[in-house]
């Protein structure tokens, strides 16, 4: 009989033998509970505890959960920060915060409210993780990851455990090819230098891969190094194992060295790189001819900057095997050039150089300079002919405003977007809330924490001719929908005040 009977029957039976059974003896209430309980097919101790309390099986006590400590203005601007950030991940992002957010400030792209800011410093890497969830998941697919070693024997070997704890100017050579999967024909290369201490990371183009343009790109980059060239470590291929690079590196005291064969985590950092770094902003298609290499060159100008000053990278702190496992340890998240500024090793001229170029950069113009010059490389990949784009001089409010809402497009690096579709600029229904929504934004503006429920009750109230209960729960959806609009609106004008102009919000 129990198993026939609905949770609402058993809620009338109960309120109709508690009051019974609360003021009858002993025995009435044994032979009240018995009956109780072979009714409903409770157990017995769960028949007293209901019989003697006052809950409402039916309608229980609504939970509340705890209260939030940021807003949606703590989010749309970590949001924004993130994109300025080239979407680092949370724990990279949060000893970043300390130095974009005044970067940003300083160049007048952030007024942030002082109770945000604290908010924002004080935010936990977990935390930053948890409330770009959402955005993470509709702006970044999964990425697949892939290298092309190549293999030589000559030069003595060094492996990854060989390198110790080794000083700034250690360096892991390699080159990545831009070729789209064929390997046929003329394309250009990247060569990637990385330090090991530091993370600094430096990368050229090279039209042809020769040895003597190898040697001569190397030249270059380590003139423009902030520390000594002490050690270069590359792999197998022709164009490093080669008597014109062995020459160079005896002429300028620096240890060459090459991995083992087929192994490539001997250049564990430099492969790290290949991928974050190169693959991430040039991408896997095919690039060829003078024109690309000369806006690769470009965009590694810029790149170059934006990751060493304002990109924390991880370093291992140890390394721990437990059985089949490994257990590792990171020290905090640091970009290269503060690695750089906290190390003995470097000496106090060159660290207040590094201090000065720091204080004249500005994160969101090297990025714009970035998206720039990735939307001249998908071009000249697709075929088009574009001429180079000019350095933009003027305000970048623009491009701020786009960083507020990039997430809804996805990815935005043009060199990994596909065809975009046409966007949908038409309704399938009338708006029900076209005629009543500036009164609802009236209310919002005396009464800002009415949620959505509160105001559909009202409006219900005073247009009950419009809103008499049809169709209610799917009225109330797109009233709440419009709710979360309205506030996403208001904290970015709280955020970022006059930047963002006052729009509307989304119809649904």
């Amino acid at each position: 009989m129990a198993k026939n009977m609905s949770a609402q029957t058993r809620a009338e039976l109960l309120h109709a033998v508690r009051n019974r059974y609360r003021d009858g003896t002993r025995e009435e209430k044994i032979r009240i509970l018995s009956e109780f309980v072979a009714v409903t097919g409770y157990h017995r101790k769960h028949g007293i505890r209901i019989l003697n309390g006052t809950d409402d099986p039916v309608h229980p006590a609504e939970r509340r959960g705890r209260p939030r400590l940021y807003d949606e203005a703590a989010r749309q601007a970590l949001v924004v920060l993130w994109e300025a950030s080239d979407r680092v991940c949370g724990r990279r992002l949060k000893p970043l915060l300390a130095v974009l957010i005044p970067a940003m400030e300083r160049h007048n792209h952030l007024k942030l409210d002082p109770v945000l800011r604290a908010q924002l410093l004080k935010m936990g890497s977990a935390t930053i993780d948890r409330l770009l969830g959402p955005t993470r998941k509709v702006a970044q697919p999964k990425r697949p990851r892939r290298a092309v070693p190549l293999v030589r024997s000559c030069i003595p070997v060094r492996t990854f455990a060989d390198w110790k704890d080794p000083a700034p100017g250690s360096m892991e050579m390699d080159a990545v090819f831009h070729c789209g999967g064929n390997g046929a024909g003329s394309f250009v290369r990247t060569l990637v230098l990385t330090d090991i201490p530091s993370g600094w990371t430096e990368c050229a183009p090279l039209v042809v891969l020769e040895p003597a343009l190898v040697v001569a790109t190397v030249e270059r980059i380590r003139l423009t190094l902030p520390f000594p060239l002490r050690a270069l470590d590359t792999d197998n291929g022709g164009e490093f194992v080669n008597e014109s690079l062995v020459q160079y590196c005896a002429d300028h005291s620096i240890e060459l060295t090459r991995c083992r064969p087929y192994l490539k985590n001997d250049q564990a950092w430099v492969e790290q790189k290949n991928g974050s770094v190169v693959r991430r902003n040039v991408g896997y298609r095919r690039i060829e001819g003078l024109a690309a290499a000369q806006a690769l060159a470009r965009l590694y100008a810029a790149l170059r900057l934006f990751i060493n000053f304002f990109q924390p990278s991880f370093k291992l702190a140890s390394k721990t095997r437990m059985g089949a496992l490994i257990a590792r340890r990171y020290h905090t998240p640091q970009t290269p050039a503060a690695r750089l500024l906290a190390s003995d090793a470097i000496p106090d001229a060159i660290k207040a150089r590094l201090r000065d170029v720091a204080e004249t950069l500005d994160p969101l113009r090297l990025l714009d300079e970035i998206r720039a010059m990735q939307h001249h490389l998908a071009m000249l990949a697709d075929g088009e002919h574009p001429n180079l784009p000019v350095r933009r001089d003027e305000d970048l409010s623009d491009f701020l405003t786009s960083l507020a809402t990039a997430w809804r497009a996805g990815e935005v690096r043009p060199t990994h977007c596909r065809k975009p579709r046409p966007p949908r600029h038409w309704r399938t229904r009338r708006d029900p809330f076209e005629n009543v929504w500036p009164d609802v934004r009236s209310w919002l503006e005396v009464n800002p924490d009415l949620t959505g429920k509160e105001l559909w009750e009202r409006v219900q109230a005073e247009h009950p001719n419009e809103f008499d209960g049809s169709n209610g729960s799917g009225s109330m959806r797109t009233l709440q929908h419009r709710l979360a609009e309205w506030r996403a609106e208001a904290a970015r004008q709280l955020v970022f005040g006059s930047v963002f102009p006052s729009t509307p919000p989304t119809e649904d």
